[in-house]
């Protein structure tokens, strides 16, 4: 039997990547496709997201720190997996500085307090504000974000 080995697996080590700050927000980007994207963040707390709807699944892992969304009162620290439905509609808490990353399935919605959509995110949109970012840092591109 002949075996075929299939496309080279991508990688990238979170060393290679800056870090770059908005306000309390720290963002690294690890991976952005047409449908995927893979972002690490440091809150500093604290700290509130716009309440938000998912069009596709989310899946975190908190490697330190304390957060919550304000409509479940559950509190994830570090060492909590957690997997969001698409549809899901949230407000993100942080009360201790965390450490987020966050691998989100298509876009976000945002929500102003009267309900009104305010803003959609989604890879693109944040690849282009990081590279911005980096840009307004005098930090270097990054070569290494995975496709």
């Amino acid at each position: 039997m002949t075996e075929t080995i299939g496309p080279l697996v991508g990688f990238v080590h979170a060393d290679d990547l800056p870090w770059v700050n908005a306000g309390p927000v720290g963002l690294q980007v690890l991976r952005v496709s047409p449908d995927t994207w893979v972002v690490r963040n440091r809150f500093k707390a604290p700290f509130q997201l716009p309440a938000h709807k998912h069009t596709g699944s989310v899946h975190a892992y908190t490697f330190s720190g304390r957060w919550k969304y304000a409509e479940y009162g559950i509190d994830y620290v570090a060492g909590t997996f957690i997997h969001e439905p698409p549809g899901s509609v949230h407000t993100l808490m942080i009360e201790e500085d965390s450490d987020i990353l966050f691998i989100i399935e298509g876009a976000f919605i945002e929500y102003d307090a009267d309900g009104n959509i305010s803003g959609v995110v989604d890879g693109e949109s944040t690849l282009n504000a990081y590279l911005a970012m980096c840009d307004a840092a005098g930090i270097p591109r990054p070569e290494g974000i995975l496709p």
